[in-house]
């Protein structure tokens, strides 16, 4: 299983206007110069963020994208969810009349319980946390710099 490069480019983009949360909107062409994604993928990327609810726009003097809600109130599973779809490894698992195997398949009982595992992870982060974990970094690379 990988992570689509919109999942990916998704996250960081929402990381940046986390970090802008209280500075106000933020341009995409502002966002896109420093995660180094171009504007017209993130363009692309930011439609079904905003459609789910978790991004806002301003227009006029103030323009940009906003989130909608405080950074501690939005989990790295909903987000990944919006662009990713829907989480399980395999049909199976929400769908358990795509296979008739389901009632004694072992196999499906070990990508039930990884697809939980990999849930629970992205539950149990928000974007204030990453913002966090963002700043962390960036103090001890200043720390070491000489």
């Amino acid at each position: 299983m990988r992570i689509s490069t919109r999942a990916r480019y998704g996250l960081r983009l929402m990381i940046e206007i986390a970090v802008n949360f209280k500075k106000g909107p933020i341009f995409l062409k502002e966002i896109a110069k420093n995660i180094d994604v171009s504007e017209k993928y993130l363009s692309q990327i930011i439609i079904p963020l905003k459609g789910k609810g978790l991004v806002s726009t301003y227009s006029g003097a103030h323009s940009g994208y906003v989130l909608s809600r405080h950074p501690s109130r939005i989990k790295l599973k909903e987000i990944v969810e919006i662009l990713e779809g829907d989480l399980s490894l395999i049909d199976c698992v929400n769908n358990p009349s795509v296979c008739g195997k389901v009632p004694t398949c072992v196999t499906r009982d070990i990508w039930t319980k990884l697809g939980d595992k990999i849930s629970e992870v992205l539950n149990s982060f928000t974007l204030d946390d990453l913002v966090k974990m963002r700043e962390e970094k960036t103090e001890d690379l200043v720390m070491y710099s000489i």
